[in-house]
């Protein structure tokens, strides 16, 4: 009986060592996204200084006004943008590679992103548009519909009777190769100067940040979190396999649909607002789990702000890599990301 006291109490010693290491994870890559933030609003070729910022920040009407204009509706949009899309974007890969079992789902591998490329070339290029929409709001209004309606596809797909997670995937690469093709037929009767504005949002660029958006997907993140968290334990368990789960009385085709809906939302508004956006919804999930282990307590969260971390990194890398010049941030996410990629996909050949 003692040595069982003394073995319990060792494996309690040794999971409060592991909360406490997960916490201060995440306090590390909390303080880290502060400083990332920071940095990126500091940035620019302006050429003021912290001071003149930090003054301007708290005292927006007291400095000339060009220099407020770019600290209210240039530089602070673009910085809370890149952390809000980093946000969804890691929290939607790491529920899809959750619920689909697959460690290479993300919006962007599924056909979200070119769902929403697609409506946004019909806007651009042919004029189409969603009545009601007022004119600034055309183009990130028809990518966020084609970019939910894909999401619900995925989810019909997954609502069909015997389909499997391998069904699901294969889906959504399906609608990524429709898609792309669609957008290139589209691109094939573009005039010059559609042609050239459609590239530049596929090339996904937070420059197109606004207020406006950045109140919507904040909002959108503050009211779908939670419920993600709430779905924490029941996401852990569906880690263990269906049957598993099952065993534990969890509705898995609930938490599946549940979860898909969350996805939608999120990937939809983060890809319409900001265009194509790639692989941070891939690479983020993969390093929380590294990071934090299976535990959705901490996976979930940590997802979200290695999203947040990679994206702010991102938009700093776009505005210094070529000086006077703010690069589309997707080039920058998909250099980073296509040899996570490669490197996910060698291991598992290895590994089978």
């Amino acid at each position: 009986m003692l040595l069982t006291a003394e073995r319990v109490g060792h494996v309690r010693d040794a999971y409060r060592r592991l909360l406490r290491r997960r916490v201060s994870i995440l306090s590390v890559l909390g303080v880290l996204i502060v400083a990332s933030v920071v940095l990126d609003f500091a940035l620019g070729p302006s050429g003021m200084s912290p001071a003149t910022l930090l003054r301007i920040l708290l005292h927006p009407h007291d400095g000339p006004a060009g220099q407020s204009v770019i600290v209210w509706q240039i530089r602070l949009p673009y910085a809370l943008m890149a952390v809000c899309v980093g946000a969804a974007l890691g929290l939607s890969g790491a529920e899809m590679q959750t619920i689909l079992n697959n460690p290479l789902a993300s919006p962007f591998t599924l056909g979200v992103s070119a769902a929403a490329a697609f409506g946004a070339s019909l806007a651009i290029v042919l004029q189409w548009q969603i009545p009601g929409i007022p004119a600034e709001w055309v183009v990130s209004a028809d990518a966020f519909a084609f970019a939910i309606g894909s999401a619900f596809l995925l989810d019909l797909v997954s609502r069909l009777r015997d389909a499997s997670t391998s069904t699901v995937v294969l889906f959504g690469i399906a609608l990524v190769f429709t898609f792309h093709a669609l957008v290139s037929l589209v691109q094939f009767v573009a005039s010059e100067d559609a042609l050239q504005d459609l590239v530049f949002w596929t090339m996904g660029s937070l420059t197109r940040a606004s207020w406006s958006k950045v109140g919507i997907l904040a909002a959108a993140c503050a009211v779908i979190l939670p419920l993600s968290f709430r779905s924490s334990w029941s996401l852990t368990a569906l880690r263990m396999g269906e049957e598993r789960a099952a065993s534990f009385g969890i509705d898995v085709r609930r938490v599946r649909i549940m979860a898909l809906l969350r996805i939608s939302v999120l990937s939809a508004l983060a890809v319409s607002f900001v265009g194509t956006i790639g692989f941070v919804g891939l690479v983020a999930p993969h390093i929380a789990r590294r990071l934090l282990g299976e535990d959705h307590r901490f996976y979930l969260p940590g997802s979200v702000m290695v999203g947040c971390l990679i994206m702010s990194l991102s938009a700093i890398a776009a505005r210094t890599v070529l000086p006077g010049v703010i690069m589309p941030v997707g080039i920058v996410t998909a250099l980073v990301g296509i040899p996570f990629f490669l490197t996910i996909v060698l291991r598992r050949q290895v590994a089978s």
